[in-house]
């Protein structure tokens, strides 16, 4: 019987073994797709403690331990901090074949080097030599960084966002590079015209302009896309339930835009048309900077109206949508395709049964001019976890190149989710590991590695044009 996160852990065979230490395990991390706070990381953070670092903020961890029947004032509440740690560490045990158990003891072994078993009799033993190590500044974010091979991550900022933080980081010299991705869901969210108001004056005195009319929130977020270019981003990234592909006049839009200002309500119908344009604008935006849009798509978000009413968003009160995608997301790209105006662009379902769907649909649109233009991404959301990596391999081994795939990313708030790439590096090597020693792959272990390796961080750093 092997040994619970032992050298060999979710590998299954020698194959996988050589891959994994020959060509995958000590790659670099490329995590292209964060949340990670950049005043942190521009501060240097030292954590008060485990609670600080591993539970602000982690609604994968609040969802289960609300599971677990742990009162709100653990998970989002004022509860002390450590009261909060124990809560988690009693769940801990009932998170067994849930993702979370693998990466809470993944993650307690590196960088803690802890590997015993974290529940009720070990919580406040784990809880005061994870704490004293955090007070040192070998733990700092910035050391977690360098600890873990990190080359570079790219968080993810509004476009009114000063980002700041960036340019101290790139100032000091911190090797580390630390980029902004422009995410400007704000910028289309018209569901709600008083918010969408609010947000907008905020992104006018970003942009340092009055915005009256829709040409002016097209010039603002135009002058906030090249600020970004200049401190180094090269992607977008839009959160949506679906793709918007409505038909449209650009007459309609700006009176559209002038019915927002003036505070009135939309209808559903104006809703589709105005996120529909704005789409096409920010794709617009990216192909003529050669960055690469990034689409999110399928969540349906805040599900429990009394929760978002006293906690807010991103609580963990989200689920999988089954929204329509082929057909809008078909027209989305066929709108740019047909203006040759197409930027590379990758995908991420959250509703598994759009594996295929999604990797057939950026078939749909390569068109030789990059390797893997069109990308379909890495497990997101519920399907980061074992099978759903298995699966997003496996879809896009079969109906894509495997071999261009951009790899893996955290996705995550937290800068002890870092060993998430050793988890999809492990199950990389084994399936590819699995396929050579049943005969379905050649033996040629440099043809295979170099593959590996090139999934694990060369196609990443040679895909987004960082250094452009």
């Amino acid at each position: 019987m092997k040994t619970f996160l032992d050298d060999t852990f979710m590998i299954q065979n020698q194959t996988a073994e050589k891959l994994y230490h020959d060509y995958a395990k000590d790659m670099p991390v490329i995590d292209y797709h964060c949340h990670l706070p950049p005043e942190e990381i521009a501060g240097d953070r030292v954590f008060e403690n485990m609670t600080r670092i591993w539970l602000d903020g982690d609604h994968y961890k609040w969802r289960a331990m609300r599971a677990n029947g742990v009162p709100e004032r653990y998970c989002t509440g004022n509860a002390p901090d450590k009261d909060k740690f124990m809560k988690w560490a009693e769940t801990v045990p009932y998170t067994l074949r849930n993702p979370l158990y693998h990466w809470t003891h993944m993650e307690l072994q590196r960088p803690f080097g802890i590997i015993k078993l974290l529940g009720p009799d070990t919580a406040d033993e784990i809880y005061r030599q994870c704490n004293e190590m955090l007070r040192s500044p070998e733990l700092s974010a910035r050391n977690i960084m360098r600890s873990m091979r990190v080359e570079l991550v790219c968080t993810t900022d509004d476009p009114a966002d000063s980002l700041e933080h960036h340019i101290k980081l790139k100032n000091e010299g911190f090797e580390v590079k630390v980029l902004p991705t422009f995410r400007p869901d704000k910028a289309m969210s018209v569901d709600n015209t008083e918010s969408f108001n609010a947000y907008t004056d905020k992104l006018a005195e970003a942009a340092g302009m009055v915005i009256a009319r829709f040409d002016d929130l097209l010039t603002a977020l135009q002058k906030r896309h090249d600020f970004f270019h200049e401190q180094g981003c090269r992607l977008s990234d839009h959160g949506l339930e679906t793709f918007y592909a409505e038909d449209y006049t650009d007459r309609e839009i700006k009176d559209i835009f002038d019915m927002i200002r003036s505070g009135k309500s939309l209808s559903g119908d104006m809703v589709l048309k105005f996120k529909s344009a704005m789409l096409i604008h920010f794709a617009l935006m990216d192909y003529e900077k050669g960055w690469t849009q990034q689409f999110h798509v399928g969540a349906l978000r805040n599900n429990s109206t009394r929760k978002f009413r006293e906690l807010g968003a991103d609580k963990g009160f989200d689920s999988i949508g089954d929204f329509e995608m082929a057909r809008p997301m078909s027209r989305f790209f066929d709108k740019l395709d047909m203006e040759n105006k197409l930027a590379k662009t990758i995908l991420y379902n959250l509703n598994p049964r759009d594996n295929e769907v999604m990797a057939t649909m950026a078939g749909n649109f390569n068109d030789g001019s990059v390797p893997g233009k069109m990308q379909y991404g890495s497990g997101w959301w519920f399907l980061d976890q074992k099978d759903g990596m298995q699966k997003q391999l496996n879809t896009l081994s079969n109906m894509g190149l495997l071999s261009r795939f951009a790899g893996m990313l955290t996705d995550s708030r937290s800068f002890l989710s870092y060993p998430r790439h050793d988890y999809f590096r492990r199950i990389l090597c084994n399936i590819v590991g699995e396929d050579i020693e049943r005969g379905e792959l050649p033996g040629d272990i440099e043809l295979t590695g170099s593959m590996v390796r090139n999934i694990c961080y060369c196609n990443a750093k040679n895909f987004f044009g960082f250094d452009r």
